[in-house]
């Protein structure tokens, strides 16, 4: 029997997984010499590689002194927990990286608690000890303080310890004696996870993640829990309510290196990728044809927060889009509850309109600016955080938030934390920086981020991780700034954009079509005010010496997806299509908005 390890790599987002991942295929020769590869190997779609973090788990297998290692890359991002909490299943033991100045972080915490939960054996790797500033020693002490207080069995609290650098890719046992390679890691993989047991009896595989292709269909990829699984085998598949399925597989492929192999048999304790059995959903079993038994289904942890998607119907819909339809929104979403489990799809009164549940802004916002890579045009509302009556008393999610900012810049910090009811819990110093955390509600969150940018002047970094529900905190102030509403439709001129400057700084550049209801900028004060921005020059053949001078205008302010998401307040919606990002009134006409300001105080 060969054998075989499986394992997950989990961190907090930014301290090296998918560099770890790459070096080791180098290191196991996965690559001919002369092959080029480039950076961030696993990490291989357009928003991933933006982005530089990981969204979508994915498998790779290595071979190290004839065993066969699957390593599983895992997102580091809390609003991703949905996919690190299915993909953990197939593994037996995890890599815990950690940056050996940053030590262990909230999000961090979030998954390692999963992973002890499922008594996965941990090897902990403190990576990045070539930077300055760095302290193992101290991080290593964090790590074992944290594993204590998530209940780790004795088992687990007596881990190996490797110190490295993913990036000069080497590890060793002493971060003061650099090695020339990841030998010590493979070793301490080999010697410390357990190998996949092969269980005896009919056979059992959980479908924990899906692919596509279009020549074969849905391709259903889990472990074998039990037994053997062949090519052109019945099978039945058990759904997750329980319901049986008759299929058959015709196909069997277990991965190797980057890609996949196309085998005849996978016994238990693989991993493997099924083709030719139909509509099956994460979580389903592919069991014995004739006594099938179902595993235990995934539980995944409630989604947090929802936004209301909905057709785009302003003026300028279905100029830049391929599908505007409510059909195909509706398709569009669907689709994405199949593989993305922690999001959820509500159907509101209006047919037009959707309810999207989901873990935190980053989730929604991927989503959202997947669909309009794909060519969708959508508007989307105000993210509302989920509220619950637990005993008869109104709950909301609360979250814990870790800050690390300059010393200096620390009373700002905690004043804009406290406003939006944050409860400062540890205030300590990490070198030059002041490391604090957080009790805050969700609803608190959100805008929160761009504020404390701007006062720390973009040194600031934050993460935060869904705590617990807790008795509502009672109003949180919004916005303080009004926006400034266009009251025409056509193109900006510069003439009208210089002559309103003092009352705002606007989001549109000169040349630009809008439409009437848009936002085009913010106002100083806190009340909307309707501008005119079309309005051109009236053109005259006198000459007056002095008044033809050249226009100045500050450059206009440009939000990301999620800075929109961020700023938008009830009665406002982001339209979103391929080529734009536009910010508009949920009414566009000022008198409508008038008759309907009461729904939105």
């Amino acid at each position: 029997m060969q054998k075989t390890r499986n394992i997950a790599i989990i961190a907090h987002v930014d301290h090296g997984k998918t560099t770890l991942v790459d070096k080791i295929l180098h290191f196991t020769n996965l690559f001919r010499d002369n092959e080029q590869t480039g950076e961030l190997i696993l990490d291989n779609n357009d928003l991933e590689r933006e982005r530089g973090i990981t969204i979508v788990s994915k498998n790779v297998a290595v071979r190290y002194k004839d065993v066969k290692i699957n390593i599983i890359d895992t997102p580091g991002h809390a609003d991703f927990g949905g996919e690190v909490e299915r993909v953990l299943k197939m593994a037996d033991g995890v890599i815990l990286l950690v940056d050996a100045f940053e030590g262990p972080m909230p999000q961090t915490r979030f998954v390692t608690q999963k992973a002890l939960g499922l008594g996965l054996k941990p090897i902990v790797v403190v990576n990045k000890v070539d930077k300055e500033n760095c302290r193992p020693d101290e991080v290593y002490e964090a790590v074992f303080d944290l594993f204590y207080s998530l209940d780790a069995t004795e088992d687990q609290l007596d881990f190996p310890v490797l110190y490295g650098s993913s990036k000069q890719g080497w590890m060793s046992t002493d971060w003061k004696q650099p090695k020339e390679d990841f030998t010590d890691l493979l070793e301490a993989i080999l010697e410390h996870i357990p190998a996949a047991p092969y269980v005896e009896g009919t056979l059992q595989m959980q479908v924990t993640s899906l692919d596509y292709s279009s020549f074969v269909g849905r391709i259903a990829i889990g472990r074998v829990a039990r037994g053997i699984i062949k090519e052109n085998q019945p099978v039945t598949l058990v759904k997750r309510d329980g319901k049986m399925v008759k299929s058959r597989v015709k196909e069997l492929h277990t991965f190797e290196g980057l890609g996949r192999v196309k085998v005849e048999e996978v016994k238990a304790g693989d991993i493997c990728a099924v083709v030719g059995i139909d509509g099956f959903d994460i979580g389903d079993t592919i069991a014995d044809f004739d006594n099938p038994e179902q595993l235990a289904v995934i539980k995944i942890d409630e989604p947090t927060m929802n936004m209301l998607f909905t057709i785009n119907n302003s003026p300028f819909f279905g100029k830049e889009g391929k599908f505007v339809t409510s059909r195909h929104l509706q398709e569009r979403l669907y689709k994405e509850m199949e593989k993305n489990l922690a999001l959820k799809v509500v159907p509101t009164e209006s047919p037009d309109s959707y309810l999207v549940y989901g873990r935190g802004i980053l989730h929604l916002s991927v989503l959202i600016e997947t669909m309009r890579r794909e060519g969708y045009e959508l508007q989307v509302g105000q993210p509302q955080v989920i509220v619950k009556e637990i005993d008869g008393v109104k709950c909301e999610p609360i979250e814990t938030m870790v800050v690390d900012v300059p010393a200096e810049v620390s009373g700002k910090v905690i004043e804009l934390v406290t406003q939006r009811k944050g409860e400062l819990l540890v205030m300590e110093t990490k070198g030059d920086m002041q490391h604090l955390e957080f009790d805050i509600p969700s609803r608190g969150i959100i805008g929160l981020r761009n504020n404390v940018l701007t006062a720390t002047a973009g040194e600031a970094v934050m993460a935060h991780r869904f705590k617990a529900y807790e008795p509502w905190k009672g109003p949180i102030p919004g916005r303080l700034a009004g926006v400034l509403v266009s009251m025409e439709k056509g193109q900006t001129t510069a003439y009208s954009i210089d002559k309103l400057q003092d009352r705002g700084r606007f989001f549109v550049e000169p040349g630009v079509e809008i439409y009437e209801g848009q936002i085009v900028g913010e106002h100083i004060r806190d009340n909307d005010l309707v501008v005119n921005l079309v309005k051109g020059k009236q053109l005259t053949n006198m000459r007056a010496s002095g008044s033809d001078d050249n226009v100045r205008i500050a450059p206009a302010i440009k939000f990301s997806l999620e800075e929109s998401m961020e700023y938008i307040q009830a009665d406002e919606y982001i339209e979103v299509t391929p080529k734009s990002i536009r910010l508009r009134k949920i009414y566009l006409t000022e008198n409508e908005r008038k008759v309907n300001a009461k729904k939105f105080q």
